[in-house]
């Protein structure tokens, strides 16, 4: 399953379609394949390295590097066994011009792949805390609270809501009654 916070799968899973793909046509070439597919053959491929990508997208990378070039391992095999299924491929050994481009192509997809993912990471993080900054900045400011008077009329309500014996003894000297009478 693949984490919420793994921006990068779907391009994991792009860039491992794409690469076994392009991989299985270069090797199936210099092992002396067709060098001009068919219609069918393509199709196949196509088809074989959508599903490859498609799981690779949805598989979490455990492994680092290693994970990676395992997973191009597996799709440059499936593309290569897709290519090979084509109704007028003839059977041909393994080559070695064929070996060598997929033992090259599987370190070097591995480190291009894993080099973008790190790539996308520091921009999204960057655009992350850019966009974080810009929003402080922006923020307008907050309101300010004005103090807050006390009102003769509020004080006098409460005292008459309230359920026991309102204030004790005589009023202060000099100061208005008012508060006493109600609103």
């Amino acid at each position: 399953m693949r984490s919420p916070t793994d921006h990068t799968a779907r391009l994991r899973g792009a860039a491992v379609g794409a690469s076994s793909g392009a991989v299985a046509i270069l090797a199936h070439g210099l092992g002396g394949g067709a060098t001009l597919l068919d219609g069918s053959a393509l199709a196949l491929l196509f088809a074989a390295c959508t599903l490859i990508g498609v799981v690779v997208a949805t598989l979490r990378p455990r492994y680092g590097i290693a994970g990676t070039m395992a997973m191009l391992a597996v799709g440059q095999s499936i593309g290569h066994a897709a290519l090979s299924m084509s109704p007028g491929h003839h059977q041909h050994s393994s080559s070695p011009s064929m070996l060598l481009a997929h033992l090259v192509a599987i370190p070097v997809g591995a480190l291009a792949i894993r080099a973008a993912e790190a790539g996308i990471r520091r921009a999204i993080t960057s655009v992350r805390r850019f966009i974080l900054a810009l929003g402080s900045i922006l923020r307008p400011p907050a309101p300010r609270l004005r103090p807050r008077r006390a009102d003769d009329r509020a004080e006098a309500r409460r005292l008459l809501v309230s359920p026991g014996i309102g204030r004790r003894g005589p009023p202060r000297a000099g100061a208005p009654l008012s508060h006493l009478a109600p609103a």
